[in-house]
């Protein structure tokens, strides 16, 4: 690769890191996992970037990581046996009122539990609109359905995730 490409490579890829490792992190649930997925989804994508036209570079970044992500489960065979330890990914800002922390603390504790329940192909769904903002066209890009099985996959995904919640605040608990 010469100067000129590595320079644009660096410029259409680089600025979706934090959005790829982000989608790694979920759908490995493990740190170090996500970040091995995202070296092999750059690894990938320098591979393979004389096939890049242009286009939106963080859609065909995301599907390199999904399909690394998917290549490690795979190898892995952690479809769901993959566990999430918040206090490893807690974030929280100590210098909030402690009770106001707690709290924070809980409801994010309870949101990750229970997104992490669903099936990987509706956690998918979520993180990509919810937590990256890409569109249903951008969704289906990088997943490789058509935009309704996306639609459905949200749509079956919240109702989920909604009646999950629902259960764990009515005492049905979140084991």
């Amino acid at each position: 690769m010469d100067a000129e490409q590595r320079r644009r490579f660096d410029e259409a890829m680089l600025p979706h890191l934090d959005t790829a490792y982000n989608l790694a992190r979920w759908l490995t649930r493990d740190d170090h996992a996500a970040e091995d997925v995202v070296q092999e989804a750059f690894h990938r994508a320098l591979r393979f970037f004389c096939g890049f036209r242009g286009q939106d570079g963080r859609t065909w970044l995301l599907a390199i990581v999904r399909h690394s992500a998917y290549d490690w489960l795979r190898k892995q065979r952690l479809w769901d046996a993959a566990q999430f330890d918040e206090n490893l990914h807690d974030r929280g800002d100590d210098t909030l009122n402690p009770e106001h922390v707690a709290l924070r603390r809980a409801d994010r504790e309870l949101l990750t539990q229970t997104l992490e329940k669903l099936p990987v192909e509706h956690r998918e769904a979520l993180v990509l609109r919810e937590l990256e903002g890409l569109s249903y066209k951008e969704i289906a890009a990088v997943t490789g359905v058509p935009i309704g099985t996306v639609m459905s996959r949200l749509s079956r995904a919240r109702r989920q995730l909604q009646e999950l919640l629902a259960q764990c605040v009515s005492g049905g608990g979140a084991s």
